[in-house]
């Protein structure tokens, strides 16, 4: 930052916001891709609930039928 006759200038105010728009892009970036793999963890953790939850209705909701022949 220069400081000329103790003021800050235009071009300082835009190389710092320069400077934190690179920052905040890059961070975005890395957290882009791990919300990508905690978003896909968690749909697969919800699919595989859903497929263990029907089995188990499945199972109560069967019913047992003998056949015998006459």
């Amino acid at each position: 930052m220069t400081i000329t006759d103790g003021r800050v200038t235009r071009a300082d105010i835009e190389a710092k916001l320069a400077e934190i728009r690179d920052e905040v892009e890059r961070e975005g970036e890395r957290a882009r891709g791990v919300g990508l793999a905690v978003g896909a963890v968690v749909v697969l953790g919800v699919v595989a609930g859903a497929y263990v939850w029907g089995l188990r209705r499945g199972r109560r909701r069967r019913a047992v039928v003998e056949i015998t022949r006459v």
